[in-house]
């Protein structure tokens, strides 16, 4: 994959809506299960694991076969029950779809016929699709899919007050070992292993909507 390309992948420039998401860390602080950076560390770290464990076997298969997306997006939809967390995963995956579309012509093929079929349009197997499409190998793929899940949760605790820009900048550079431990786990997971293993995170992610008040959709 050209490294220009990439690189405007990972610009958090890219207009795909994630900040709009916590991934329920604002949830998790207002209920007081963490407060400080520290806090905001080990989320994020839980959260990278989350990902891996749901998350990269759809993205894997959908980056082998672009044209299964279909299926694995009916599979992840049914792999993500909660209400939260599946609206977050749809709206970031269709969002994706839209802002990578005038990369290329097959990538805006892909989210046409998403928009068309009405397909869920999970980020998982639209990410892997479009990046396969783009022609970044699985792992560039994965890595870069983990790492800006690791930024959404970062930026979101900075916006929370968890921690400092600079402070931030620290962590995101910790999360890095943390990152390529969980790509190494699930560098081969099929969609059938695919499972949430994170059951307090899918919890606080759900009691996202009855926060009296909110800066995050999810």
């Amino acid at each position: 994959m050209e490294p220009w390309r990439l690189l405007q992948l990972a610009d958090s420039a890219l207009p795909a809506g994630a900040f709009a998401h916590s991934g329920g860390l604002e949830a998790a602080h207002q209920l007081g299960h963490l407060g400080d950076a520290d806090g905001l560390r080990a989320f994020a770290e839980e959260a990278l694991w989350a990902a891996g464990a749901l998350s990269l076997p759809f993205l894997r298969a959908a980056h082998a076969e672009p044209g299964a997306l279909a299926a694995l997006d009916a599979r992840c939809d049914a792999a993500t029950p909660g209400l939260v967390a599946n609206r977050a995963s749809r709206a970031q995956g269709q969002a994706f779809l839209r802002a990578t579309g005038p990369l290329s012509a097959a990538v805006e093929a892909l989210g046409e016929r998403v928009r068309r079929e009405r397909l869920p349009g999970h980020l998982a197997p639209a990410f892997g699709a479009v990046l396969g499409l783009l022609g970044a190998e699985a792992q560039e793929a994965a890595r870069l899919f983990l790492f800006a899940a690791g930024r959404g949760i970062v930026s979101a605790g900075v916006r929370l007050g968890l921690a400092g820009p600079l402070e931030a900048q620290g962590i995101l550079s910790r999360l890095g070992p943390v990152a390529e431990r969980v790509r190494e786990r699930y560098r081969s997971a099929d969609p059938a292993e695919a499972a949430a293993t994170s059951p307090l995170l899918d919890l606080l992610q759900a009691h996202q909507d009855r926060l009296y008040s909110r800066l995050f959709q999810s």
